[in-house]
């Protein structure tokens, strides 16, 4: 059986481990919904209008869960993302648990 000391330590051994998990992270520039002969029907140079403007924030995505939102930025030569708008802590820990 196990007594409180040990038990505080598995639960910061726990903690420590989640911590360390790697999550997939996603910025969405947009969505649209598309009938499958429309989507059968899409060809190199076709443009696809998304629901967002372009002045728009962008939605960060941390496992699939919405957790903020920021605005694209060049990185080099990469795109990247400007935090504008992020949840607590608490918030995104439990965005991802659901």
């Amino acid at each position: 059986m196990m007594d409180t000391a040990d038990k505080q330590v598995s639960m910061a051994t726990d903690v420590k481990t989640i911590l360390k998990l790697k999550v997939p992270v996603i910025v969405q520039i947009g969505k649209r919904r598309m009938t499958m002969d429309d989507i059968l029907q899409l060809a190199p140079g076709a443009i696809l209008e998304l629901d967002k403007g372009s002045e728009q924030w962008l939605d960060l995505l941390a496992n699939n869960k919405h957790v903020g939102q920021g605005s694209a930025v060049k990185v080099g030569e990469n795109f990247g993302i400007r935090i504008e708008e992020i949840g607590s802590a608490r918030e995104r820990a439990e965005a991802m648990a659901t």
